[in-house]
């Protein structure tokens, strides 16, 4: 077994030989010219001239060798039914969809938004679009009407694929209601709908528009569509993101450099052989989804489970139960989750076989030692941290036990991935940090490696800017991350630098929900924080400033303002964005020239020392807010 410094640096001496042996993992129609084409930084071609689809190597290569062999794997507690479809099954219901999909005008290069619970037909539209060549764009099932509108306007897609309504604990949440009124609200309406009923909540057709999966798919039971050929650099996807302003960046990923990653990853990273199973806890509706739901270990062979429901019901022992049945080998979850188990009766995790299981992956946040500590505790199997971002769609840090058995050091998700030139810099000069210990931002030098997004979705500029000019002095890809590095090269992230929070895995611009409270009538200026949260690391906390504070002495009067505030974001960014707090208050503390001072606002909140507020215009602004939380 190579070890592991050797490989990582002629991952990075040596990119174009490298990444050629990895791209044997894969199928090609055609042999790419030229691994790497990089002279045109930041905008990196991996593959070029080469031609391959992600849907012929995730399923029908699959289906030609294994077609009996277990594919995909849904199970919902919360309807009460599994269904398990093999390669042979999967590569028929994808066909079926590409046909109706091709019916309705959709073709290479069109786009095709997705706004579906956790249902198989959500992962047979995505690979629909990407066997016919049309780019798909993924939108959190249960996104308000607001949100789905302004990336309708920017995905502009030919076709949405939506269902009846999603469920989470046991509560039906509809659908059709919020496509409806989200599609009212664009500008550029699709030209149809395709619906998939679930029979969960009742809905009326737009006449013309609206069209019924199940009679689409009558249609066309035995209809064969061959997979369409593309470029290595042909976009697969767009994926939205949370950004510091209030328009969400869409991510665009590749093909070829994307299918190749998540080869090497599921090798090298997680472990993956073909024929066995694989559990990823993620919605699709996320980077994770995409990558380790659907793609990444299709692209292995191996059977995915594609589960809707709770982790808690019904009982805290469901996920175990499923690892036991299905023989999982390699579980892929987040920290929150693991928190939510923590606090349940811990008898749940005796109470099945885990023997197949070879180790438990988590990201999505950073993940704290005790809860580390816990579940390595509770499941005598590696716990195997891993850091990464919607932007770069593989892990960033990581320990490849693929490549050489490395110890993992619980609160660290290890260290730089093959193929990323990782560094810790000062955010003031630019200089890279060499010590041990030194607070940086995480940043990476290009050549960006193979899956990385290519550019924000029709908007290069804001690629560069956003991603590639923040670091005084260099052009380096910066994770607006901070992080630091102990003696033995292993990375700690500490939290964002920017404006974005991390509730539970799920990324949001303080910006947008900020833009959100001051829709509400009675709101005159609102600054919006992540706090610290033991739960879902962080929570939205929100500061108003109201128009009128009239009767606000009274404690009715601010619950229920708050109560109304809270469902006008609910309303418009869902739930996840909701704050936990909505906190009253007369001033906010803004420097002289008027910024606001959102730093000192979090660490009052969290409890800490805010620092040097030799700049802030009214000190009383902080004092007030300090004896208003008991600080």
């Amino acid at each position: 077994m190579t070890d592991y410094a050797t490989f990582y640096r002629r991952s990075i001496e040596d990119p174009k030989g490298f990444w050629a042996e990895q791209a044997e993992l894969i199928d090609w129609h055609r042999p790419f010219d030229e691994v790497l084409d990089d002279s045109r930084p930041p905008f990196t071609r991996w593959f070029v001239g080469g031609q391959t689809n992600l849907c012929h190597n995730a399923v029908d290569r699959h289906a030609a060798r294994r077609p009996d062999d277990n594919a995909l794997i849904w199970v919902s507690t919360e309807v009460g039914q599994e269904r398990t479809y093999s390669y042979a099954q999967l590569q028929r219901e994808v066909e079926r969809m590409a046909a109706g999909l091709v019916e309705l005008g959709v073709g290479q290069g069109d786009r095709v938004l997705i706004y579906m619970p956790m249902i198989p037909e959500a992962a047979f539209a995505m690979l629909a679009c990407v066997r016919i060549g049309a780019i798909h764009s993924v939108v959190f099932g249960g996104f308000a009407s607001v949100s789905l509108a302004s990336r309708i306007d920017d995905a502009q897609p030919k076709l949405i694929v939506s269902a009846d309504a999603g469920s989470r604990a046991g509560k039906v949440v509809p659908y059709k209601p919020l496509l409806d009124e989200a599609i009212r609200l664009a500008k550029n309406k699709p030209r149809h709908v395709l619906m998939v009923d679930r029979g969960l909540a009742p809905s009326q057709p737009v006449e013309g528009r609206d069209i019924d999966y199940a009679t689409l798919r009558a249609r066309h039971l035995d209809s064969r569509v061959p997979c369409t050929w593309v470029d290595a650099t042909h976009p697969s996807y767009t994926l939205y993101t949370s950004g510091t302003t209030g328009t969400p960046k869409g991510v665009q990923r590749d093909t070829g450099g994307y299918a190749v990653a998540l080869a090497a990853s599921m090798k090298h990273i997680y472990l993956g052989n073909a024929g066995e199973t694989y559990f990823s806890t993620s919605d699709i509706g996320w980077v994770v989804g995409h990558s380790y739901i659907v793609y990444g270990p299709l692209l292995a062979g191996m059977a995915t489970i594609m589960y809707e429901g709770l982790p808690i019901r019904p009982d805290a022992a469901i996920w175990w139960s499923l690892v036991e049945k299905y023989k999982v080998t390699a579980m892929f979850s987040a920290p929150t989750a693991v928190r939510v188990l923590k606090k349940q009766d811990p008898a749940a995790l005796k109470k099945h076989d885990l023997s197949s299981l070879r180790a438990l992956f988590l990201a999505g946040e950073p993940l704290d030692e005790p809860t580390a500590q816990w579940i390595a505790d509770a499941l005598g199997v590696p716990i195997v941290d891993n850091y990464w971002q919607t932007e770069s769609g593989w892990p960033i840090l990581s320990i490849a036990n693929g490549v050489q058995r490395q110890p993992s050091k619980f609160g660290s998700p290890g260290i730089p991935t093959y193929g990323y030139k990782v560094k810790l810099v000062d955010d003031a000069s630019g200089e890279e940090l060499h010590g041990a210990h030194q607070k940086g931002v995480l940043v990476v030098e290009g050549p960006l490696p193979p899956g990385f997004m290519q550019t924000v979705w029709r908007d290069d500029d804001r690629f560069v800017n956003t991603y590639w000019k923040s670091v005084p002095g260099q052009s380096v890809y910066s994770s607006f991350d901070w992080g630091i590095r102990d003696e033995d090269g292993y990375y700690y992230i500490l939290g964002r630098t920017d404006d974005v929070i991390n509730v539970a895995g799920h990324r949001l611009g303080t910006r947008e929900i900020e833009e959100s409270v001051s829709s509400h009538a009675n709101v005159a200026e609102v600054a919006v924080v992540g706090v610290a949260d033991q739960l879902k690391g962080q929570v939205a906390v929100a500061f108003v400033v109201p128009k009128d504070a009239r009767g606000l002495e009274e404690p009715q009067a601010r619950l229920k303002l708050e109560g109304d505030i809270m469902k006008t974001v609910d309303q418009q960014l869902g739930a996840v964005a909701r704050p936990a707090r909505v906190h009253f208050v007369t001033l906010l503390p803004k420097t002289r020239s008027g910024k606001l001072l959102r730093r000192a606002l979090q660490a009052v909140a969290e409890g800490r020392d805010p620092g040097d507020l030799t700049t802030i215009e009214d000190p009383t602004a902080l004092q007030a807010i300090r004896e208003l939380l008991g600080r």
